[in-house]
This record gives C-alpha cells, structure tokens and sequence, in this order.
C-alpha cells in the first residue's frame, strides 16, 4: 500500500468478462472502489470479453499487448486485475509487462491489513497474506538472478533463488506459529461462546455485505437502551470498517435481552484464505437463533449483495437460521413519510435516522420470544437467587409477598420455565 497518500500511484484496471455475465459491470466498479480504499487512483478500464480465461495469462495474447501500450499513455504505476491469478499467471504476466501487478485478492488482504484493530485480527490477516504470497514467490522476485552451478546443492543456487528458499522456509514456519496461536484464542473464543450459551439469553447476529451500515444499526440498538459511548462500535462509510466481533447485550424495560454480535462484513469474491483466517470469528453467525441481514436498499446491486451474503452464510454452516432482512437506508429511495415498512420478515428503515428502529425492536422480541410461556411461580424464601434471577430474566407482570414465598406471575423463556416448572402452580 502507498506510503504516500497525497500522490497515489496510477492504477489500471483489467477484467475479463465471462460468458457476458450481467454482474461484470457492478464486480469492475467495486474493483475501483477498493482500489481507491487501498488509495491507489483508477486511471483507466480494459476489459474483455472470453468463455473462459487464458490460462497461462489470463487476458488474450493480443489484449497483453493493449494493456502494455495502455499502461505507458496513461503513465500507470501499477496493474490491477478483477480476480485471483495463479502463480503461472502473475509471472508471466510481470515477465510480459514489467510493472507491478497485483489482483482483487491482495486488494482485499491491503484493506483488511489496514483495518485490523485488535491482535487476533492482525493474526488472522498475518496468516491469510502469508497463505497467498507463499505460490507466489516466484513472480513476487523476478528481479531477481536465478543462475546459479549445475549442482542442485542450495550453496551453488543463484542469489534470488536462495533469497527465494530461504523465503518460503521463514514463511512456512511463521505460518505455523500463527496457527498456534489462533488455535489457542479459537479455544478462549469458543469458553466465551460457551459462557453466553449458558446465560440462555438469546443471541442474535448482524449480517450482510460490507457497508450495508450493520455497525450503525448495532449503535442505533445500543442508543435505544441507553448505553454509554465506550459500548459503541466503529462506525464509518468504507469498506470493511469493522473486522472484529462485538457482541452487545441489548436489553429492555420488560427484561426481554438479547445477545447481538456484528460481524464483518461479506463482499463477492471474498478470497478463500481470508474466510478460513477469520473462520472462528465468523463462526459466531452459526450460533444465532436469528440473523438480522443488513442490505443497503439504495444500492442499484443489492440483490446480488444478498446473493453473495446468502453463499457466504451456507459455506458457514448458517443457511438454515432464520433471518430477518433489513432494508436499510430506504429513506435514499423511498418517500421517508413511508417508512418503516413491513412486509413478512422484510423491513424498510434507516438505522442511521433511526427510523423503523421501534418496529425492528418489536419485531425481533416477537421473533425471538414467541414460545415463551406464561405462568404463576411461587418462590419459597430460602431460594431467593431464583427470584432474584426471575425477576431479571423474565418479564414480572406482578409480585406478591405470602407467607409460603414470592407468588410471581411471570412470561419467561421456554428454557426457564422447563428448569423451574416445578414451582408452577394451578
């Protein structure tokens, strides 16, 4: 990434549409956009169209020389191309074009490099980037000599060639520390799961494409509860602003909480690596009762932003989890004076604005605590911690003092009334 951000460097841009697909046009403008997050400057667009791409340069023989000359009129620095290109593909290409080329996944792995907050984020980012540059040694160091004696002992190699061993030797063991590493907070991650399981709150999490505004929502939900500042999460129009995973308990004046979690955010092509680095950060979404799916509704492609949501959520194991889908920032293409609107499990809204919060809220209790049952409990006074936690957890409709215990008449999760039915009474 430029150190430089006053002067960024000249990107031009290179894609190949397949088989004429309708979202080659949307997949070539996000490729600007994340271009221009690396603060790189899109000076100009190739593109063409082939069944399939070339293998051993991805673009056509006669398109190589296009870009060449295209390159040197617009005085690019850099190439960048809309998909992941194999090792051979990188090489070659830097052999035929002498300029520095990288594709949509290191495009990727720049930007969350540069949003990593917390360590387990830099080490999942750490590993993903290692896991992609270790192929790629050899087109990364073509400036280097390779030339060396006839012996295939490492003494007689050429300079770049063992500058190229000893790479892939101190690359593949930082790999291996950094598995270590994760194993080990996967493992306090998975305790700290497994202590919100036991606390039988319901748990909730944000889904959706990267900028939909899941962080604005998760603030607007803290907002309405009254939580200080510090509780807040990163809140900001780029791409990929949050990386890590919060988890807010949301509560309300009826005692019905819940667990909410944001997550990062998806985006088409997400490279492999950076999924399985961020695997148990993403896992989260798998233990949610519901998933509440973000979508920037004044997105011209939002459909195919939950498309590529709805993939993401079936390679995490999450496709079978109820959701409910928020359109949000409606009040950019809808009458405000319209909103909130609902239809089925679909609300249109503006976190931002807060408009449809109320509607959302009620939505969600009804949701997540309609198989809750109503019941009269009496508390014998020697078991005071299952009052105290009644009155916490459930929603009191009333409270009576008799000489054998605490009379409550309660509405309480499925789960507490099985533990405590035994103090029902007719």
């Amino acid at each position: 990434m430029t150190s430089n951000l006053d002067t960024p460097k000249k990107a031009l841009l290179i894609g190949v549409n397949l088989n004429n697909g309708e979202d080659f046009e949307h997949s070539m403008a996000e490729l600007a956009s994340l271009t221009k997050a690396c603060h790189y400057e899109p000076v100009g667009i190739i593109t063409q169209n082939m069944p399939v791409v070339h293998t051993a340069l991805y673009i056509g023989t006669g398109k190589v020389a296009e870009v060449k000359e295209t390159a040197q009129l617009l005085e690019a620095d850099l190439l960048i191309f809309d998909n992941a290109l194999t090792p051979t593909q990188l090489r070659n290409l830097q052999d035929e074009l002498s300029l520095p080329i990288f594709d949509r996944t290191y495009l990727i792995l720049e930007i969350f490099k540069e949003r990593a907050r917390t360590g387990e984020s830099k080490l999942q980012v750490e590993l993903a980037s290692l896991q992609y540059m270790l192929p790629r040694l050899v087109g990364m160091r073509t400036s280097l000599g390779r030339q060396g004696g006839a012996s295939g002992s490492l003494s007689n190699k050429g300079a770049g060639e063992k500058k190229l061993e000893l790479d892939r030797r101190h690359i593949e063991h930082r790999i291996s520390e950094l598995k270590k590493d994760l194993e080990q907070i996967t493992k306090d991650r998975n305790t700290q799961r497994k202590k919100r399981q036991e606390s039988s709150l319901p748990k909730v999490s944000l889904v959706g494409y990267t900028n939909a505004g899941k962080s604005t929502l998760m603030n607007a939900f803290l907002d309405s509860c009254g939580q200080t500042e510090e509780k807040k999460v990163l809140e900001q129009d780029m791409l990929f602003a949050t990386l890590d995973t919060t988890v807010r308990k949301i509560s309300f004046e009826n005692n019905r909480s819940f667990l909410l979690a944001d997550t990062v955010g998806f985006i088409d092509k997400l490279p492999h690596s950076l999924v399985k680095a961020f695997r148990s950060t993403l896992e989260e979404v798998k233990y949610a009762d519901l998933l509440l799916e973000v979508i920037d509704y004044s997105d011209e492609n939002y459909k195919e932003h939950m498309q590529v949501t709805s993939e993401t959520l079936k390679e995490l194991d999450a496709g079978h989890i109820p959701v409910l889908y928020i359109f949000n920032k409606a009040d950019r293409v809808m009458d405000s004076s319209l909103l909130p609107k609902i239809i089925d499990n679909r609300i249109y809204m503006s976190a931002k604005n807060q408009i449809g919060l109320k509607e959302l809220t009620e939505t969600i209790q009804k949701l997540l605590f309609s198989s809750n049952i109503d019941c009269t409990m009496c508390i014998p006074y020697d078991s005071g911690n299952i009052t105290s936690y009644l009155l916490e957890t459930a929603t009191v409709r009333s409270t009576t003092y008799q000489p054998e215990g605490v009379y409550l008449e309660l509405n309480l999760r499925q789960q507490d009334y099985e533990k405590y039915k035994h103090y029902c009474i007719n």
